[in-house]
């Protein structure tokens, strides 16, 4: 039997953590350090420098607190 693989909308705590590794230290500090200023998670910070390089225009998440509730 074929097991079901699962398509993700977002970056999983564990493909931030694969990427992260792989970045020069500089990047990854600034990465690091921009999750801890706004207490997102490391992915969410990656998924936003991609999001701003590809479109300048892309909404922020300066509202918005990923996996949290109110």
């Amino acid at each position: 039997m074929m097991q079901e693989t699962k398509e993700y909308e977002q970056l999983t705590p564990k493909a931030g953590k694969i990427i992260l590794e792989q970045l020069p230290d500089r990047i990854k500090n600034a990465i690091v350090a921009r999750a801890v200023e706004i207490d997102y998670p490391v992915e969410a910070v990656i998924e936003m420098a991609i999001a701003g390089y590809l479109d300048p225009h892309a909404i922020g998440f300066v509202d918005c607190k990923p996996d949290r509730k109110a």
